[in-house]
């Protein structure tokens, strides 16, 4: 089972696809497989991900990504466990994290 998208989380994804190949296509594709990567292991071990208190309430957790500075947020009470966002860490998280949803 893979951890799927919220609506927001697809346009986040869209947005860093679309930021990266417009400096490298492999670059981009990297990013694509990470994240794939990713859905399948939150979705296999919801419980991988660390809470971050300071950010958001469980049962929301986050992965970061190896090789990029990105976040992904995600609610691991659902199933299939529901990414939220996919963030860059020097973003102002508590405030895009405010009022979260899993639509």
């Amino acid at each position: 089972m893979k951890a799927a998208f919220s609506r927001a989380a697809t346009r986040d994804f869209v947005e860093v696809v679309d930021f990266i190949s417009s400096e490298s296509r492999r670059a981009a594709n990297r990013f694509i497989d990470e994240v794939e990567d990713a859905l399948i292991r939150i979705g296999r071990h919801p419980q991988i991900g660390v809470e971050r208190r300071e950010l958001a309430d469980p049962p929301v957790r986050f992965w970061t990504l190896q090789r990029y500075p990105y976040l992904m947020v995600y609610d691991a009470a659902v199933s299939p466990p529901a990414i939220l966002r996919i963030l860059h860490g020097s973003r102002d998280l508590p405030e895009l994290l405010s009022g979260l949803r899993s639509d």
